[in-house]
């Protein structure tokens, strides 16, 4: 068989309480419309009594249409109080990255982003220093820099606001955004905001965590990419990792792994996000592999 096209496949979401007949219903339902499952895997959170699954779907033998298909699956969820959200394989999301001065970050998706590994659109950087703009304009991509200090803080994050909806953003990764979102910026995009930062917080706050990590002599240096919410830096984590270090490891060591995980976790969690692989609940996220 020849693998299924993209423009058929679908990846669906699904949160709810736990209960039995969950996953029947889906399967029935889905079978009865033509629809065939390529794949299914499913967690349970005991504790919550939660129910998470993460479907995808090929849709090239579709007995009915999809708007049909959809409107069964919404009385499913009625019945089921469920959560559902469908993402076609065919529509690209729009990432906008916002940088402040650190480069690695956005070097690092932009190598992934034009390889290929990254399946998205990225139409736009956004950063409050000009400092990258020619890496931006290099790959092609429109810069847009917003000035911030304490008086137009607000402000100029409306600015910010106006043009991503102009741009019809999906995800705004912040790839080491030295500022604090507002909370009106995150509330318009829920757990649609990654963060990236080291991962001594919050044990070495303050602006050199790795220079006070040297003094307390700390064998591991880590990174967390998390979704941003109105608490700093407490939002739902979707990856993580660390390297060792050791008592022969200077300050610009630390730094220097520290870089290099930052960077690679916060393209897990970007991955991980654009092939709709993560449900966010609580505090907390499920990250299917």
């Amino acid at each position: 068989m020849n693998p299924p096209s993209e423009a058929n496949l679908a990846t669906l979401l699904v949160t709810c309480p736990d209960r039995r007949g969950i996953v029947a219903a889906l399967a029935q339902l889905l079978a009865g419309h033509g629809a065939n499952i390529l794949d299914s895997d499913q967690h349970t959170d005991v504790a919550a009594g939660q129910f998470f699954q993460r479907l995808r779907v090929d849709f090239s033998e579709l007995l009915t249409d999809r708007g049909t298909l959809e409107r069964a699956v919404s009385e499913v969820a009625t019945r089921f109080d469920m959560k559902v959200r469908m993402a076609y394989a065919s529509r690209l999301q729009r990432v906008a990255i916002f940088v402040s001065k650190h480069d690695h970050c956005l070097y690092d998706l932009l190598y992934r982003y034009g390889s290929g590994e990254l399946r998205c659109e990225i139409p736009l950087i956004v950063s409050n220093h000009p400092d990258l703009e020619p890496l931006a304009r290099h790959h092609g991509i429109r810069f847009e820099l917003f000035p911030i200090v304490r008086e137009t803080k607000a402000e100029q994050e409306r600015r910010e606001l106006d043009l991503l909806e102009q741009e019809g953003i999906d995800l705004v990764v912040l790839a080491r955004y030295m500022q604090i979102l507002g909370g009106e910026f995150v509330a318009r995009y829920p757990n649609r905001v990654i963060n990236i930062h080291h991962s001594f917080l919050p044990a070495f706050v303050g602006g050199k965590p790795y220079h006070q990590a040297y003094e307390r002599g700390v064998k591991l240096v880590g990174a967390t990419a998390h979704y941003a919410t109105a608490n700093l830096d407490e939002g739902p984590i979707i990856e993580q990792d660390v390297i060792r270090c050791s008592h022969r490891d200077t300050v610009d060591d630390l730094i220097r792994k520290g870089r290099d995980l930052e960077k690679l976790v916060l393209a897990r969690a970007v991955r991980a996000h654009l092939g709709d692989r993560v449900i966010a609940y609580g505090n907390k996220t499920v990250v299917f592999t």
